[in-house]
C-alpha cells in the first residue's frame, strides 16, 4: 500500500510512498460522554478498534513562496507566485466540487507560516474499524485522487 497511517495519540499521520507526512486523519469518535473522560474513552476505542463512520482529513493546501523573513524579490516574481497559487486554488475548488466535499476549513500551517492547510470531512460507505490498515484502505482512493490532481 502506498499510503501508510501511524497513530499519534487521538489522530493518525498519513505518510506518502517516500515516507514523508502527506497529511493527517482525525477520526470522528462521535459524541463522547462524559467529556471529562474523553481521553480514556478515545484510547479505549482505539485499543478495541471500535468502528467509526469517517473523520477529517487535513493536508497542505498551498505554499506561497512569498512569506519568508528573508524575502527580497521583484514584482514580476510576486506576480508569478500569485498566479501559481491561484491556479492551484482552482484545482482545489474543482477537487472539492467533483468529490462532493462541500465543507472545508483553511488555516495557516502550524509548521510553516508560508503555507495554508485544508481540512475536509470524509464519510465512509460503512463503519470502519479504528486500525491503521482498515483506515488506510478506506482513505486510499482520496489520497490517490489528490496525488493524481497534483494537490499533494
Amino acid at each position: 500500500m502506498l499510503w501508510k497511517l501511524e497513530s499519534d495519540e487521538d489522530f493518525f499521520r498519513i505518510y506518502d510512498p517516500k515516507k514523508l507526512v502527506a497529511g493527517y486523519f482525525d477520526p470522528d469518535y462521535g459524541d463522547i460522554f462524559p467529556k471529562d473522560n474523553a481521553e480514556e474513552i478515545i484510547s479505549s476505542m482505539l485499543k478495541n478498534h471500535d468502528k467509526i463512520l469517517g473523520g477529517i482529513i487535513m493536508v497542505p493546501l498551498v505554499k506561497f513562496k512569498l512569506f519568508d523573513t528573508d524575502l527580497d524579490t521583484s514584482l514580476s516574481n510576486v506576480e508569478i507566485q500569485v498566479t501559481r497559487v491561484n491556479e492551484h486554488l482552482q484545482k482545489w475548488k474543482n477537487f472539492l466540487s467533483e468529490t462532493n466535499h462541500p465543507w472545508h476549513s483553511v488555516r495557516i500551517s502550524h509548521t510553516d507560516q508560508d503555507m495554508l492547510t485544508i481540512a475536509f470531512k470524509i464519510t465512509f460507505s460503512k463503519p470502519i474499524p479504528l486500525d491503521k490498515t482498515s483506515l488506510s484502505e478506506e482513505i486510499f482512493d482520496t489520497f490517490e485522487m489528490l496525488q493524481k490532481s497534483d494537490l499533494l
